[in-house]
């Protein structure tokens, strides 16, 4: 298992010494946020990503938030494609295993939010593979507004008309989706294995706990605040054989990150330097 923040700790003040200070911590993961947009040159991007394999740190990066593949106007759409092709080709310099994408939102025409989903992904996928980039997955996240599409259900839809595609289990969304659904360790589990009939050899997760209300989602919180309690997750995964990347979205990206992975009676137990082989 692997754990690691959402975005470069600003103590590290450039990306090398960010990653330095990630792995410092022992975290051994970390997703690059191009949610703005993916403006970073291939020179650059790989020099990013050779100080990463150098220090062991697992690369995923988010998509911006700007993809809308569900609407109403063509143009949005085919920028769309643009925003996942763009931060594909990013994550294939730096060396990321997978991209984090937000697909859609309902809008006013929920029943062609799935329809356009897939086409927004198949054209994209299709422009990938000509340029040769097919070691990158297209990772669909769980999404946390009942307006929004995303559910792990939705997602496995996807995955049968499009390949290279996977979900990206947010806990914290599932729970405010569900309007504080995640109570139990059963109800982690449940969550768990659905997800892990889906994921592929990685399962990709986001942590943080979150603010909700009646449309779902309103804002990520740190995970004192136990909303959902990610301890249960813990409990539940702690002698899981599937391979896992738990990126903290937390308002404290690596504090929490830390928090999270000291959760586990494995990585605990043993101290964490000698679990993260430090």
């Amino acid at each position: 298992m692997r754990f690691g923040p959402a975005g470069y700790p600003a103590a590290g003040k450039k990306p090398e010494g960010a990653l330095e200070y990630t792995r410092g911590l022992g975290l051994d993961a970390l997703e690059v946020e191009f949610v703005r947009g993916a403006r970073i040159g291939e020179e650059r991007a790989q020099e990013i990503g050779r100080k990463a394999k150098e220090l062991d740190i697992r690369l995923s990066c988010h998509a911006p938030y700007f993809i809308s593949f569900n609407s109403e106007e063509q143009e949005k759409r085919d920028k769309s494609v643009d925003y996942v092709t763009s931060t594909a080709r990013a994550a294939h310099n730096l060396g990321a295993y997978i991209i984090v994408i937000h697909a859609a939102s309902y809008g006013k025409s929920p029943d062609t939010a799935l329809g356009n989903v897939i086409d927004g992904l198949n054209r994209s996928k299709e422009v990938l593979d000509d340029e040769g980039i097919r070691d990158v997955i297209l990772g669909v996240e769980t999404m946390g507004k009942l307006g929004q599409f995303g559910t792990l259900k939705e997602i496995a839809q996807v995955m049968d008309s499009v390949d290279g595609v996977r979900p990206v289990l947010d806990v914290a969304h599932v729970h405010a989706r569900g309007h504080g659904s995640l109570r139990t360790e059963q109800d982690m589990r449940d969550l768990t294995d659905e997800f892990f009939g889906l994921c592929g050899d990685v399962a990709h997760f986001h942590i943080s706990c979150i603010k909700y209300g009646d449309k779902g989602e309103i804002s990520h919180l740190p995970l004192e605040t136990k909303e959902p309690d990610l301890q249960l997750l813990a409990n539940v995964l702690d002698d899981s054989k599937q391979e896992c990347t738990f990126i903290c979205e937390s308002p404290l990206i690596e504090k929490d990150a830390v928090v999270f992975r000291d959760m586990f009676p494995r990585y605990r137990l043993r101290g964490t330097s000698r679990a993260r082989g430090r």
